[in-house]
């Protein structure tokens, strides 16, 4: 699978990351599998390398086309 390296700058958190990737912070997870020698703590060390898997579109939806149409 195809991915792009990212560095996580002070303050970085799975989702964080996950919404600057994908434009979705419910996507964490998939970052979380990607880099499996990577603690799961609170915050991500700065300087830690992450790997970004790139995923289709179809499954990148950003927050807030996942809220119902009444909300966004």
């Amino acid at each position: 699978m195809a991915s792009t390296q990212y560095i996580c700058q002070e303050g970085d958190r799975w989702d964080t990351v996950a919404y600057k990737a994908y434009g979705s912070a419910n996507l964490a997870h998939t970052l979380i599998q990607a880099n499996p020698k990577v603690f799961i703590e609170e915050r991500l060390e700065a300087g830690t390398v992450l790997e970004i898997p790139v995923i289709p579109e179809t499954e990148a939806k950003t927050d807030l086309q996942m809220l119902p149409p009444w909300k966004r």
